[in-house]
């Protein structure tokens, strides 16, 4: 029986090749590689998507958080609180920018920063709060903000796993003071390579985050502050142009795949994701999770069927980060989901037949386990 992959890009290419290799051609007939026409038109397209004023393309989504902190004046000596679930390059990015990663728990539902939990993190240094939208699901944003305004914190969105995504009526990156978006290959909206975004409404921050990326040029070879080398190539700019056209269609590809899961695993043990009310998932991940979760794996891995753990070890249980003060047991909801996760294959190129026969299996599992 054929194998299921977790993800296909090839697919994908070959659904819009005529098209990728036409952009491709016309940024090898310019001759210019390096923020050039490509980049400038995705920027302008990009922020007219998510309904923000504007957007600078940077070298990958851990540069893009990187650059949004640095852009909004957070660095050395600040606390930035951000979710104990989440992926490493969230915390990786508040280090590189040389601040110090708050730990707060997460909703067991949305699997996102609990708001709950703020008041009691919240530090005399503190500056911001990173809410990730995690999976692909819009974190609760208006008590994230609420508090943020009434404690004087910025509001730096995550938005690597949620391209596409609504709240309350608004794409998300355009609700907090600055967000970060990455185009890893695998995302929404992925490019052929690493790259990512800082979307902002202020156009100071959106200049100084211009200035960064690129040594802090004001003019070439004249840098008015330190900078980095942190630029979206035109190749990459121009695969994303394309790509952008059909994220939408590929957004309600995923809703239409994640639908015939839920149908098919609503009567099983799983856990199934959640769909809030005042949220538009766009399904990054179908995340299911379970006690069993790595029997259960094993048993999809031998039948052909390949899962991933979206993510296997918290954050402050890996080796990396034990000096971030949180001993086990202190983050018990991310303790406890990265023991029960399980991200079951979902791309937009995925046949409804494959979901059909994923689900089949793991029904074949829970019911040979109750006998």
């Amino acid at each position: 029986m054929q194998a299921i992959p977790f993800v296909d890009l090839n697919k994908q290419y070959e659904s819009i090749r005529r098209e990728l290799d036409e952009a491709l051609s016309r940024v090898f007939t310019r001759g210019s590689f390096i923020l050039g026409a490509e980049v400038s038109a995705f920027e302008r397209e990009f922020a007219e998507y998510c309904t923000v004023s504007h957007s600078i393309g940077v070298a990958s989504g851990t540069d893009a958080l990187k650059l949004a902190l640095l852009a909004c004046g957070i660095g050395m000596g600040d606390d930035v609180i951000v979710p104990a679930h989440t992926a490493v390059a969230t915390i990786a990015a508040v280090h590189a920018a040389g601040a110090n990663p708050l730990l707060v728990d997460i909703d067991p539902v949305r699997y996102t920063l609990d708001p709950a939990l703020l008041a009691q993190a919240v530090t005399p240094r503190t500056c911001a709060i990173i809410p990730v939208h995690l999976y692909g699901c819009p974190a609760d944003l208006f008590p994230i903000l609420q508090f943020a305004r009434k404690h004087n914190l910025l509001v730096v969105e995550d938005c690597a796993q949620a391209h596409g995504a609504v709240y309350q009526g608004r794409k998300i990156g355009s609700w907090g003071d600055i967000a970060a978006f990455s185009f890893y290959p695998t995302k929404n909206l992925g490019g052929f390579g690493d790259g990512g975004a800082v979307l902002t409404g202020d156009p100071a921050r959106a200049e100084k985050v211009r200035l960064l990326r690129q040594y802090g040029w004001a003019e070439h070879y004249i840098s008015s502050v330190r900078g980095i080398n942190s630029r979206l190539d035109e190749l990459q700019a121009a695969i994303l142009r394309v790509k952008l056209k059909y994220l939408d269609e590929w957004n309600a590809s995923r809703r239409k795949l994640a639908g015939l899961y839920y149908e098919l695993l609503s009567g099983t043990e799983l856990t199934l994701p959640a769909q809030p009310a005042d949220a538009s998932h766009v399904f990054h991940q179908f995340v299911v999770r379970h006690s069993r979760r790595d029997q259960l794996r094993g048993y999809l891995k031998d039948l052909g069927i390949q899962t991933l753990v979206h993510y296997p070890v918290p954050i402050h249980l890996q080796p990396a980060y034990a000096d971030l003060g949180c001993p086990k047991g202190s983050l018990p909801v991310a303790e406890r989901a990265s023991q029960e996760v399980l991200s079951l294959p979902l791309y937009p190129e995925l046949t409804e037949g494959n979901v059909a026969r994923i689900c089949r299996v793991i029904i074949d599992f829970f019911n040979r386990k109750s006998r």
